[in-house]
């Protein structure tokens, strides 16, 4: 950590910025995910229409229907329409951090074969790695989307049941409240650590395949076919799933008490 690298298998380059640490493949990873959502709204809603809309505005507003769903399926709907835009975002921002694992590194070595050092780029896109690594099998980012859930619940269960959102954590007894505690703390740590395995565990075994002996030639196509049409399916369901269990604790939050 100190030179900057550190062993995990292979050479993970750390950017330091005063007393902060920044992975830096993440970080790059994190920035393209955030330009490609904006990218693809901005098709969506390139040329809005009332009318016939185009095929990029049907995706969008399918996805908008589908998140629509979710809300709708776990509270009231008018309850739920202040965090819509946040799930859209959410679904949409795990999902392409998700599908970052199957994406070929498309550098190809040219940082390697200009000798370009720049903020250790060179390393950080190696030509030995085939896939680019996803922001979400990276821990720090699972955990700080689970924070964004938790903390969204808190402030949404005060704000509409000011302190009374409390009180929960004591029934139906006061001892009650050390287990309603280590509930709430898990919450974080399951939607962080299933998100951050399933995807971790998505790309070892893409680098499993690809040390197969014959990879590279006929024979290994068919596995990594199948292991990356694979991979797509679990980034979305892992994506679909951190953002209904979002809404669950959300609903649980804000829906009134039958007691």
């Amino acid at each position: 950590m100190g030179r900057g690298v550190k062993k995990v298998n292979e050479e993970a380059v750390i950017w330091h910025l005063g007393f902060m640490s920044f992975h830096a493949r993440t970080l790059i990873n994190t920035w393209l995910v955030m330009a490609s959502v904006y990218i693809f709204c901005r098709l969506g809603v390139r040329h809005l229409t009332s009318g016939k809309p185009g095929k990029m505005q049907n995706v969008l507003e399918w996805l908008v229907d589908f998140v629509k769903k979710i809300v709708s399926d776990n509270m009231n709907y008018e309850q739920g329409r202040p965090i819509l835009s946040y799930l859209l975002t959410l679904i949409m921002f795990v999902f392409f951090s998700n599908m970052v694992s199957v994406i070929p590194n498309l550098t190809f070595g040219l940082f390697e074969y200009f000798h370009i050092d720049f903020a250790q780029l060179n390393k950080i896109f190696e030509a030995k790695e085939y896939f680019s690594a996803a922001p979400t099998s990276d821990i720090n980012v699972t955990a700080a989307l689970a924070l964004l859930t938790i903390t969204l619940v808190l402030v949404l269960g005060v704000k509409t049941k000011g302190m009374h959102y409390f009180h929960h954590f004591f029934e139906p007894y006061k001892p009650f409240f050390i287990i309603h505690l280590i509930d709430m703390l898990a919450k974080p740590l399951t939607l962080a650590f299933r998100l951050f395995g399933n995807i971790f565990a998505g790309e070892i075994l893409v680098k499993v395949i690809w040390m197969l002996p014959g990879i590279s030639v006929l024979p290994g196509i068919l596995p990594q076919v199948i292991w990356l049409a694979f991979s797509i399916f679990i980034g979305a369901i892992q994506a679909y799933v951190f953002t209904v269990l979002t809404t669950a604790y959300v609903a649980q939050a804000v829906t009134p008490s039958e007691h």
